[in-house]
């Protein structure tokens, strides 16, 4: 187990941080533009970030992070497959918790660190995805 750990842990993942950080900057400025300025809702400006960064986030991921040559529908599938379930699972999961944490709070202080905490934990979802599941190495 600690072996399977440690072989998540190489230059992929640096170039997975890489690419990260770069739609963590595009996406924070969408998710949080969008909800404290255009006035949207939190699932909608929340979706607007993935959808749109997800696609540069294929293309960057599929060919710099992991590499990856092949090209089939199948693979765009399992990729939005992946953000699908991390983003419902990372949103999902911080909206009832930080409105459970932060009880006493207004709605936008809840909403705002929901969001962060969403993003903290799309990322590591979604890092276990696109390595492996939507860009797994052929054996």
């Amino acid at each position: 187990m600690i072996k399977k750990i440690k072989g998540l842990i190489d230059a992929k993942l640096l170039r997975f941080i890489i690419v990260g950080l770069i739609n963590t900057a595009v996406g924070t400025a969408i998710m949080f533009g969008l909800y404290n300025i255009a006035g949207a809702s939190y699932w909608v400006s929340s979706a607007a970030n993935y959808i749109l960064t997800s696609i540069l986030s294929f293309f960057l991921n599929k060919f710099f992070t992991f590499k990856n040559k092949g090209w089939s529908w199948g693979q765009v599938l399992r990729f939005a497959i992946n953000i699908a379930v991390c983003y419902l699972l990372a949103y999902g999961i911080a909206k009832p918790a930080v409105s459970a944490l932060l009880a006493g709070y207004g709605q936008k202080v809840q909403e705002n660190v929901a969001m962060l905490t969403g993003m903290v934990l799309f990322t590591g979802f979604n890092y276990l995805g696109q390595r492996l599941f939507a860009f797994k190495e052929q054996e």
